[in-house]
C-alpha cells in the first residue's frame, strides 16, 4: 500500500506541535527516542522522519520526503523548489533588525554601511534590497544576539518570538521586516497515490483548524426576540431552534467565530439572550 513520507522537525519549537497536530487528525506517530529518526503511523498511511529543520525543505524538493512541515522562514533561507500546501497557525514569529539599546537610531537608514550579524544571509540579503540600503553582511551559525556586544557587528537580524532574548543581551527591536509560520510543503512531483494521502491529511488538518478558530454556543432566548438574535448568529448556514417546556423560549445552537466571540455576545445579551453557554470545538467538518 502507498504511503507518504513526512518530515518534521527532530527537536526543537516545532517538533511538538507537529506532533499535537498529528495526534489532532488521529495519527500516532510520536518518537519514543531521540535516537530514532523514523516512525511509521499505525492508523494512517504514513511515515515520519525527524530531521533537521534546515534539511526539510531540501529533502522534499529531492524526493528524500514527501511532503514536510517548517518554518516559512527555511523554506526562504534554502531557496529549495518545493509547494506550500497548507499554512498551519502554529509557529509564528518574525525576522527582525535589531540594535543595541543604547545606540541612537534614526530610521532604517541607520543600517547603511553597517555591520549585521544573522544566520539568515539570504532573507537579509532580499530584505536590504527591498528597503534600497547597503550593509555589511557578517553570517554566524549560533548565538547571533552576542555579536554586538562583543563588537562583531553593529546590529542583527534573527527570529523574534516574544523579545525577551534581545532584552537580555541589551538588544532591542527596531524594524520588523518578515513574518513567517509553520507550513506544510510538499514536493511538486508527487504520484496520485500520494497526492490523494495528502489530500485526506489536509481535510483533517482543515477540520482542526476551522475548530480552532471557531466557538460552539448554546442560549436561550424568548421568541418575540428570536428574529433579532438569529441575525446575529449566522451559524455555518443558520442557527439550530428547539423548543423547550416554557412554550414562550426556544434554545439556538450555532457557531462563532473567536475573533468575533465578544463582540457577538455584547450583541446577545441585548437583545435578551440568556443562559448563553460557549464550547469549544474539537473538529468541524466544512
Amino acid at each position: 500500500m502507498e504511503r507518504l513520507k513526512i518530515a518534521i522537525q527532530k527537536s526543537g519549537r516545532l517538533s511538538d506541535k507537529s506532533i499535537e497536530l498529528f495526534e489532532k487528525a488521529g495519527i500516532s506517530a510520536s518518537n519514543n527516542s531521540s535516537r530514532l529518526l523514523f516512525a511509521s503511523a499505525s492508523d494512517f498511511p504514513i511515515d515520519i522522519l525527524y530531521l533537521r529543520d534546515d534539511d526539510i525543505p531540501q529533502c522534499v524538493a529531492d524526493g528524500v520526503a514527501d511532503a514536510g512541515i517548517v518554518g516559512e522562514n527555511v523554506i526562504w533561507e534554502t531557496g529549495q523548489k518545493v509547494v506550500t500546501a497548507e499554512k498551519l497557525g502554529f509557529g509564528k514569529c518574525r525576522l527582525s533588525l535589531a540594535i543595541p539599546r543604547d545606540a541612537q537610531y534614526s530610521g532604517l537608514d541607520w543600517f547603511n554601511s553597517k555591520k549585521i550579524a544573522t544566520t539568515y544571509p539570504n532573507i537579509l540579503k532580499k530584505v536590504l534590497q527591498d528597503n534600497n540600503l547597503t550593509a555589511d553582511i557578517h553570517v554566524i551559525n549560533g548565538s547571533v544576539e552576542i555579536c554586538p556586544v562583543i563588537g562583531l557587528a553593529d546590529a542583527i537580524f534573527d527570529i523574534v518570538s516574544t523579545g525577551s532574548t534581545l532584552l537580555s543581551n541589551g538588544l532591542v527591536e527596531k524594524e520588523k521586516m518578515v513574518y513567517s509560520e509553520a507550513v506544510l510543503i510538499k514536493n511538486d512531483k508527487l504520484n496520485e497515490g500520494k497526492e490523494q494521502i495528502l489530500e485526506k491529511l489536509l481535510f483533517r488538518i482543515h477540520a482542526i483548524k476551522a475548530a480552532k478558530s471557531n466557538k460552539y454556543i448554546l442560549l436561550n432566548a424568548p421568541k418575540d426576540k428570536l428574529e433579532d438574535i438569529i441575525k446575529l448568529l449566522p451559524g455555518m448556514k443558520s442557527p439550530s431552534v428547539l423548543p423547550l417546556a416554557d412554550s414562550n423560549w426556544v434554545s439556538v445552537h450555532s457557531v462563532v467565530e473567536e475573533s468575533k466571540f465578544w463582540d457577538i455576545i455584547d450583541q446577545l445579551r441585548a437583545a435578551g439572550a440568556q443562559g448563553i453557554l460557549v464550547v469549544p470545538i474539537e473538529k468541524m467538518i466544512l
